[in-house]
């Protein structure tokens, strides 16, 4: 073994620098993401993590320019396997949705198509970024159907979506996205409709697919449990903001953000049952009208004047952590 040699991280697969996206209509403007920042190596999954109205999904759905046109302005930058993502014409677009990028929907019910069979939806997808015959396709569904763990997988490729139960259809679905043998995985919150049995079944699939592949991700949640299994890294948002990242082993062992601490305090998991969860209080802010300060403040009980007249800047208290509070280094919140 050589001595004095340090192996080298892998570039970034995706790297988002300062991303904001506002929704701007004639009576408002939504701060939906408020300068993000992150990036995912080949064959890492970043969880990201928040409640609903956080920016998770309008994060994930700018990385692949989903978001309506009309009403949304984005400023920042995505890049993706060296290409910039906010500069593809809308051919270049199509090439990467699909090919270099694929996104399991929180729904599948309502991304696949009704009037088309498992089989059609997924062997187009295969056509589309192959450019093989329909016939090939088809045969290319039906491993993907049985590398899923779908039964009867010949079968259920000429069922339609509504013959399919919830869990089948979310397998259905990560077949498709699986399909072109995409580098980058989106997932948003994939598995939130499912039972919890399923939900288990599930993620141990993508975990073992994922692996396998060597696809870098970004899974979508507001479930510590599921964040807990998937991910290798965790980002909390808030308010539109990233306000903690780290490794999750050290995130969930040790949160530095008060708002990651209110999120592990809110779920029942490891809780005493003899006790009332200790829920965060009041509201998460409208995203039309963002205070000043910390965006948390109103809600946090360690705030303090400093915390309500600008944003938080980053720090780094760690190797490989990342908060957004000026009283990481007070008392009280050792």
């Amino acid at each position: 073994m050589d001595g004095g040699v340090v192996p080298t991280l892998a570039p970034a697969l995706v790297s988002v620098e300062d991303l904001t996206v506002r929704f701007v209509t004639r009576d408002s403007t939504a701060h939906a993401v408020n300068g993000v920042t992150f990036s995912v190596r080949p064959g890492e999954v970043l969880c990201i993590l928040g409640e609903s109205g956080s920016g998770k999904s309008v994060t994930l759905r700018a990385l692949m320019r989903l978001l309506p046109p009309g009403k949304t302005r984005i400023s920042g930058s995505i890049t993706v396997d060296g290409q910039d993502v906010l500069a593809l014409n809308p051919a270049a677009l199509r090439r990467l949705r699909g090919g270099l990028v694929s996104m399991i929907f929180q729904e599948p019910m309502t991304a696949l198509d009704p009037v088309y069979t498992i089989g059609d939806q997924i062997a187009e997808t295969v056509m589309r970024h192959k450019g093989v015959s329909k016939t090939v396709a088809l045969a290319r569904a039906l491993e993907l159907l049985e590398l899923v763990k779908i039964p009867s997988a010949a079968s259920r490729l000429n069922n339609y979506p509504h013959e399919l139960s919830g869990g089948l259809r979310q397998r259905a679905m990560i077949a498709m996205a699986l399909s072109c043998g995409p580098r980058l995985l989106l997932a948003d919150e994939p598995t939130t409709a499912l039972d919890a049995t399923v939900q288990i079944q599930v993620l141990i699939l993508l975990r073992k697919l994922q692996k396998e592949m060597g696809m870098g991700t970004i899974f979508v949640t507001h479930d510590l449990g599921v964040a807990s299994e998937i991910a290798d890294r965790i980002a909390v948002m808030y308010a539109g903001r990233v306000v903690e990242e780290g490794p999750v082993a050290d995130v969930l062992a040790n949160p530095l953000h008060p708002y990651t601490r209110g999120l592990m305090a809110s779920t029942v998991h490891g809780q005493d049952r003899s006790r009332d969860i200790d829920a965060i209080p009041g509201s998460p802010p409208d995203l039309r009208q963002l205070p000043p300060g910390c965006a948390f403040a109103p809600r946090c009980s360690l705030a303090a004047g400093e915390c309500l007249s600008a944003v938080p800047e980053p720090r780094f208290p760690a190797p490989g952590r990342m908060a957004r509070c000026v009283r990481l280094g007070v008392p009280a919140f050792a």
